[in-house]
């Protein structure tokens, strides 16, 4: 019977790692002590729904569609942005303007990256989390870092189980064996297929109330091809084939050449 003692380390290892991302998921979705949820959807701002939706690039995407729509700012195909007025209206636009150069022309996808850190997005991302509405960086990476726990326990529990295989015990069968083990093997697959369905029904930027209010506001203003679109589904609800595809250059993978660079 020394196999059992094998099957008792899968467990442990097991449990203690479910035991953290339960406790991770907790956290993640309990709001901040002492706060509640103060925004209405009709309090609600496009970069706001933006961030909630698809976090700090989302925000860049939806400042460069918005000044392009205005005539402030002008997006080729190729995947490069041109400025025509130099003056930014809210902190955000201020951090698109800032990734130019002194020729008024960059890359798409460096203005993006640019702006996605820019400190505008990071104080839009603290009032949103202070107000309940967003998650806070550290409970996702204490997700994170409780699914890969749950990985490898689940290789633990394999790893287990091949060498509860090779212990010769004359009174336990191989079915017996892998029975016993397929129980902690079920329960790291289950934890591991749950976590990846919540990831996909969440943004992964948006708390609960959060996503109500996203929800809201897409059933009353999520006309397609509009601003409130963009901000909830990202560049895929842009109808302009050329825009989309000045929009996604840069996230294939490779950066294009203006003529003239």
């Amino acid at each position: 019977m020394f196999w059992v003692l094998f099957l008792l380390i899968a467990w442990a290892g097991l449990l203690i790692a479910c035991t953290r991302l339960l406790k991770a998921a907790a956290e993640l979705e309990a709001p901040p002590p002492g706060t509640a949820a103060r925004h209405h959807h009709d309090e609600l701002n496009l970069y706001e729904a933006a961030y909630l939706a698809g976090g700090p690039e989302r925000v860049a995407e939806l400042t460069l569609l918005s000044m392009q729509r205005q005539r402030r700012l002008l997006l080729a195909y190729t995947g490069w942005a041109t400025v025509v007025d130099p003056v930014g209206r809210d902190p955000h636009e201020c951090s698109v303007l800032g990734a130019f150069g002194p020729d008024g022309q960059e890359p798409v996808t460096s203005i993006r990256a640019v702006a996605a850190r820019d400190p505008a997005v990071r104080a839009l991302a603290d009032r949103l989390s202070e107000a309940g509405l967003a998650l806070r960086d550290g409970g996702r990476q204490g997700v994170y870092a409780g699914i890969r726990s749950v990985r490898r326990a689940t290789v633990l529990v394999l790893g287990m189980l091949v060498a509860a295989l090779c212990v010769p015990d004359p009174g336990t069968t191989t079915t017996m064996i892998l029975c016993w083990f397929a129980l902690p093997l079920i329960l790291a697959l289950g934890c591991l297929a749950i976590a990846r369905v919540e990831g996909h029904a969440q943004s992964g930027w948006a708390s609960p109330a959060g996503r109500r209010l996203l929800v809201e506001l897409g059933r009353e203003r999520g006309v397609r091809g509009s601003l409130t679109a963009v901000a909830l589904r990202g560049l895929r609800a842009v109808t302009d084939p050329e825009l989309r595809a000045a929009l996604t250059y840069g996230k294939r993978g490779r950066i294009p050449r203006q003529r003239g660079h």
